[in-house]
């Protein structure tokens, strides 16, 4: 379940590709763009300029190298040539990369245009939210710290925890042991040890957290129709905390 130094090592290159991407991401306009448009552009950033493997590809059965969730889509929503992202829009693109033998994974919730102030406070809550979790890592904590962490910070914003969903350990395959829960009772679960790498990943919904799958098998939708948001990081815990593998260019760490 732990991640030797050098392996780590490997693993924070491909976080470090990872976060170019979503860079990269950043300089694009969404308004007027297919979500099949931006996976295309991904693939072939990751392929070309990267020389890197989009891992989500192929895993499970799913052709594409990006999740696209759009508005009250919580996760695993599928690219589409007919699905156009217009103003007002939150769409979260939840991303893989392989480097090396290793997989990097992280998301993030964009807004497209000019976005209601009640749809910027939920994409603002989850990302706090997401940060709550990760400052909760250290050696000797437990994965309901994380948890509890999350879910005090999304009820006092306002907001449901979606349940039905996790974080997950991660290294040469995308999903490894722990699972990763973003609710929870702190001093409760596994103890954290140096070198354990894996996801925190919470999605908050402006209404309940219950959630209902889509007749493709892959889109998971909010129940009642109201917004969710996304924010994830890969994570390593190191001797002292805490070390995020998929940090991205310019981006802050929030306490």
């Amino acid at each position: 379940m732990t991640k030797r130094p050098e392996e780590i090592a490997l693993m924070a290159e491909a976080g470090r590709l990872l976060a170019s991407v979503f860079a990269f991401l950043d300089r694009i306009s969404l308004h007027g763009k297919s979500t099949m448009q931006v996976n295309d552009i991904v693939d072939d950033f990751i392929v070309h300029e990267l020389k890197a493997r989009p891992a989500s590809k192929g895993q499970y059965g799913y052709a594409y190298a990006l999740n696209s969730s759009r508005n009250n889509v919580v996760c695993h929503g599928v690219p589409s040539p007919t699905e156009i992202m217009q103003d007002g829009d939150i769409v979260n693109f939840d991303i893989t990369l392989e480097k090396n033998g290793f997989i990097a994974d992280s998301s993030k919730t964009y807004f497209v245009g000019s976005v209601s102030p009640s749809a910027k406070r939920l994409v603002q809550a989850t990302y706090e939210a997401m940060w709550k979790g990760i400052r909760a890592v250290r050696p000797g904590a437990q994965l309901g710290d994380i948890g509890h962490a999350i879910e005090r910070h999304a009820r006092r914003s306002g907001y449901s925890v979606v349940r039905d969903y996790c974080g997950h350990g991660i290294g040469r395959k995308m999903h490894e042991p722990p699972q990763v829960l973003h609710w929870g009772r702190p001093k409760t679960g596994l103890v954290l040890r140096e070198g354990m790498v894996f996801t925190i990943e919470p999605m908050l919904n402006e209404g309940d957290h219950t959630v209902q799958t889509e007749d493709d098998g892959w889109t998971v939708v909010t129940r009642d129709g109201k917004l969710s948001a996304q924010f994830e990081h890969t994570v390593a815990v190191t001797r002292s905390g805490v070390q995020v593998l998929t940090l991205r260019p310019g981006e802050r760490p929030l306490n």
